[in-house]
C-alpha cells in the first residue's frame, strides 16, 4: 500500500523547508507540492529538495485556494492513500507509516492524526534562524539570547533530535485552551465512540488521510468552501461507507505564524454552502458545538453541546431544545431555520 503526501503551500518558504525535511527522514515514495501562487522563495526551497525527495511540483501562478490546490495535488498523486499536509507543518518521525498501517488495518478509513503546535513560532518569519516576522522585531530583540535559541526549529533537530521538538509541543493546531479542548473532544470521540454517526466532524485539514480512489470518486474537496472543507468531505465519504478513525501517535506540529485563527463563528459563509449540500440537523449544530466550547459562550448552559455524542443526540432531536432559537443567540450566524 503506497501513500502519497499532498502539501498545499503559499508564501511560507522557510516553514516549507522544515516540512520537507521532516518528510525526507521518512523516505516517502510520492510527495506532491502544490505551490498555490507563492510570491516568496518557495521555488528555491523546492529546488533544494530536488533529488532528496520524490517530488512532483505543481505551480499555480494565481492562488486558487486550499480546495483547488488539494484537488490538483490529488489528481497527480500515485498512491493508494492520500495524506494531506500543510506547508507550515512538521510531520513526526513515524507519522506516515502509522497512517499506512492504520489503512491496512481498516479499509475505508478516514485517518485523523494527532495535531499539535509549537509554541513561540508565531513570532518568527524563519523558525530555523529565529528571524522575526515584520512587526515583531522589537519583541524578539527584547528576548534573552537563550530564549531566542529555544524558539528555533532547525533541520538538524528534525533529523537528529526530534524529541526536543516534541517536548515543546502542545495539543491543538493553534495555541490556547480552545484548540486544545477541541482536539481532546474530537480524539475522545474517535477513540471511545467509534459508532457515533457524526465522527466526520472530527476530520482535520492537515494530518488527514483518505483512500485516493474514494476521494476522486467523491469529487474531492468542495471549492465552494474555504473553511471546514475537510469536514464536508469527511461527511460525504462517511455517507459512502468510509469510517473516521484516530491514527494514534501519528503526530504533526504546526509552526504557527499568525495571531489567532480563522474562526468559523466569525467567518460564517461556509455554513450556507455546507448546509445547501447537506441539509441535516448536525450541520446546523456545528456552530452551537463550537460556541458551547467558547470561554465566552452565548449558549445557555442547558443547551450546550460539548461532545460529539452530545451533537449526535441533539441532531436526532432527543434533547427537546429548539436549536434554531439557540443559533439566534450566537451573533452573526446565518438563518438556517429554512433550507437556503
Amino acid at each position: 500500500m503506497m501513500l502519497s503526501v499532498v502539501i498545499r503551500t503559499k508564501d511560507e518558504a522557510d516553514r516549507l523547508r522544515l516540512t520537507l525535511q521532516s518528510l525526507a527522514r521518512q523516505a516517502p515514495r510520492d510527495v506532491v507540492v502544490v505551490d498555490d501562487g507563492s510570491s516568496d522563495h518557495t521555488s528555491v526551497v523546492l529546488a533544494d529538495f530536488d533529488g532528496k525527495l520524490p517530488l512532483k511540483v505543481l505551480r499555480h501562478p494565481i492562488a486558487r485556494g486550499r480546495c483547488a490546490a488539494s484537488n490538483a495535488g490529488a489528481a497527480v498523486a500515485e498512491g493508494d492513500i492520500l495524506f494531506f499536509l500543510d506547508g507550515d507543518t512538521v510531520a513526526g518521525p513515524d507519522c506516515l507509516v502509522r497512517h499506512v498501517d492504520a489503512h491496512a488495518a481498516t479499509p475505508g478509513l478516514l485517518g485523523r492524526g494527532e495535531t499539535l503546535h509549537l509554541r513561540g513560532t508565531r513570532l518568527l518569519l524563519n523558525p530555523e534562524t529565529a528571524t522575526p516576522r515584520p512587526g515583531e522585531e522589537d519583541r524578539v530583540a527584547r528576548l534573552p539570547l537563550a530564549e531566542i535559541e529555544r524558539l528555533k526549529v532547525t533541520r538538524q533537530q528534525i533529523m537528529e533530535d526530534f524529541d526536543s521538538i516534541n517536548r515543546r509541543a502542545e495539543l491543538g493546531v493553534y495555541p490556547g485552551a480552545g484548540p486544545r479542548q477541541l482536539f481532546e473532544m474530537e480524539a475522545e470521540a474517535l477513540r471511545d465512540h467509534p459508532e457515533c454517526s457524526v465522527l466526520w466532524a472530527a476530520a482535520s485539514g492537515s494530518n488527514f488521510s483518505v483512500n485516493r480512489a474514494a476521494f476522486l470518486a467523491a469529487g474531492g474537496f468542495d471549492p465552494a468552501l474555504d473553511i471546514n472543507e475537510h469536514r464536508e468531505l469527511a461527511l460525504r465519504l462517511c455517507l459512502a461507507g468510509g469510517r473516521m478513525g484516530l491514527v494514534e501517535g501519528a503526530r504533526t506540529y504546526h509552526l504557527t505564524h499568525r495571531s489567532g485563527w480563522r474562526d468559523p463563528l466569525a467567518e460564517t459563509g461556509w455554513e450556507i454552502a455546507f448546509y445547501q449540500r447537506h441539509s441535516i440537523p448536525a450541520v446546523k449544530l456545528l456552530s452551537v458545538l463550537w460556541a458551547s466550547l467558547s470561554s465566552v459562550s452565548k449558549v445557555p448552559q442547558e443547551a450546550r453541546i460539548t461532545s460529539l455524542p452530545a451533537l449526535e443526540n441533539a441532531a436526532r432531536g432527543q434533547t427537546g431544545i429548539d436549536y434554531d432559537a439557540v443559533r439566534r443567540m450566537i451573533p452573526g450566524l446565518p438563518d438556517l431555520s429554512r433550507n437556503v
